[in-house]
């Protein structure tokens, strides 16, 4: 086993941006044009892309339908989406157009039920997003806090046969903190399920770290400011992350 890079594509009203701690008034923006993004992650060796409809996480439906068509159909790998996705028929739309995995958040805790049976028709295809703030799942594009833990709202899917968990220490995220490797780890310890790692990959060290983890459950990690800055050179990192 080797660890997956996914180069992530972030977008708001159709453009290319990067959150800090998840606020949406605290956006950069880094391209107007996804497909255009899409391809470059492409060109530099990435086989799996990461890409998120921010609007549509906070209004709980997909916003950035062309957009994330565009970036889809632009890039020859495999894709995974998340943001807004909270229906069957979301669900279905997007693995009929070609998207590899859907990513669950809010839902996952307010509607379990959705999940399991998306994992049971869509084996390998459903990843759960467990995004936390200080421990605690966060949900409604990291808007609302719960008081449901990480491992807690892990557990719940053990046996629903989800493809992984997706692991986002939001306090991190966009702000090149680096990645929290510790939390990271402890959850993939803590279940038998692959964790992806995500929020605050400031450079080459934290692939480095995660890759030392995969023998525990790591399986990936999703970094976006780092290369957007230049801090992180996408092929590099796909190098070490294969060993």
């Amino acid at each position: 086993m080797t660890l997956t890079v996914f180069p992530a594509i972030d977008l708001k009203a159709g453009k290319v941006v990067r959150l800090a701690e998840g606020d949406m008034a605290r956006a950069t923006v880094y391209g107007e044009d996804p497909a255009a993004q899409a391809e470059a992650f492409a060109a530099a060796g990435a086989d799996h892309l990461h890409v998120v409809d921010l609007d549509g996480a906070f209004a709980g439906k997909t916003v950035n339908r062309a957009a994330v068509d565009h970036a889809i159909r632009a890039f020859p790998g495999k894709v995974q989406l998340g943001g807004g996705i909270r229906t069957r028929e979301s669900i279905e739309r997007w693995l009929e157009i070609g998207v590899d995995r859907i990513v669950i958040g809010t839902a996952a805790l307010e509607n379990p039920a959705l999940v399991r049976e998306a994992a049971r028709v869509h084996p390998g295809q459903i990843v759960v997003a467990v995004d936390a703030r200080d421990g605690m799942v966060a949900t409604n594009g990291w808007a609302d806090v719960t008081n449901v833990s990480v491992a807690d709202l892990a557990r719940r899917f053990e046996d629903a046969g989800v493809a992984a968990l997706l692991f986002t220490d939001v306090g991190r995220d966009g702000l090149l903190k680096g990645c929290n490797v510790e939390a990271t780890v402890a959850l993939a310890k803590a279940v038998d399920i692959p964790v992806i790692a995500s929020g605050g990959v400031a450079g080459i060290e934290d692939i480095t770290a995660l890759t030392g983890h995969v023998s525990d459950g790591v399986a990936g990690v999703i970094t976006g400011r780092a290369l957007y800055d230049g801090r992180l050179d996408l092929a590099e990192a796909i190098r070490v992350a294969k060993g």
